[in-house]
């Protein structure tokens, strides 16, 4: 009601709290992927997991409103060693648990654990149906550890019997790997995995990487006047989801956007504040008002893929 408000009169109301949250397990990555801030080491932040202790203090403060979370951001959640136990506390205080992984430590014990946690759905990063198409953009990684992982996982949840984590696989779409887009579905199928997502892939550095965006104008997330590359969504003066979910970084740091992968538009941190009192402050209130009145001023908005998704 307030989002809807606030468009309205063009004054930031917010009448309730976050019903989505987003916590990052770690900033550590195994790959070094080409347009990733910490895979191509541009990224100035310190590397590091989230404090137990700090996670349960969040989670305790916004049991009573959130229903769902997205515990990954920037980073693989898998190597934090607390990563189960983070799942299995949000699961206990009753609220939907996703993560994003690129797929090399579903192990058959890790896949056992990730259904004993409580975790409901898992999207496993696959970008190419051929190890050669695939570490293209997943520099480092390995294709047959994927999909292998991947079998693991389909196959513990059959021997538990249980309906958790729903299986996506996720496919960046890249000028070097539409050709094949018939063969992930058919991989995704043969996998029993539950469903199947294509993506617009995100570019920040059009002069090394514009060679990545696809030449099927339907995933790409551009257009392209003269090598000038603009983003497809009309960036209206909105966003629903500063009004209705936060993100946290694993140092605490709490943005407004899951684009602010470099904690530019800090709001304030939990180790010293409450998440609730951050989500009514005057910081958050400010970047709210900056969108309302000109939403192409902000740098993070710019690339934003709002609209863009493609279910199969």
């Amino acid at each position: 009601m307030g989002y809807y408000l606030s468009i309205l009169i063009k004054k930031v109301v917010v009448l309730g709290y976050p019903f989505s949250i987003t916590t990052e397990p770690t900033n550590n990555c195994n790959l070094h992927c080409l347009e990733c801030p910490l895979g191509n080491d541009s990224s100035k932040r310190i590397k590091g997991n989230i404090d137990f202790e700090l996670y349960k203090k969040i989670i305790d403060e916004v049991k009573d409103y959130i229903i769902y979370q997205m515990i990954y951001f920037q980073g693989e959640p898998f190597l934090n060693p607390e990563f189960f136990n983070l799942i299995k506390y949000a699961d206990n205080n009753n609220i939907y648990t996703s993560t994003s992984t690129n797929g090399h430590f579903l192990t058959p014990e890790n896949c056992e654990k990730i259904i004993k946690s409580g975790l409901k759905k898992i999207i496993i990063s696959i970008d190419g149906t051929t190890q050669e198409t695939y570490e293209k953009y997943r520099v480092g990684g390995k294709l047959e550890d994927v999909i292998e992982g991947i079998k693991n996982l389909v196959l513990t949840k059959q021997q538990l019997k249980s309906k958790y984590p729903i299986v996506h696989i996720q496919f960046l779409v890249f000028k070097h790997n539409e050709h094949q887009i018939r063969e992930i579905n058919s991989l995704a199928k043969s996998l029993g995995v539950n469903k199947l997502e294509l993506k617009s892939a995100q570019i920040e550095n059009f002069e090394k990487n514009s060679d990545l965006i696809p030449t099927l104008e339907k995933f790409s997330r551009y257009n392209n006047k003269e090598n000038d590359f603009k983003i497809k969504s009309k960036l209206l003066n909105r966003c629903f989801r500063i009004w209705s979910t936060l993100i946290v970084s694993q140092e605490g740091t709490i943005v407004p956007c899951c684009f602010d992968k470099e904690l530019q538009y800090p709001v304030g941190n939990v180790i010293n504040n409450s998440v609730l009192k951050i989500w009514k402050s005057k910081e958050f209130a400010g970047f709210r008002r900056n969108i309302l009145l000109n939403r192409k001023k902000t740098p993070i908005c710019r690339n934003c893929s709002e609209g863009l998704r493609i279910m199969y």
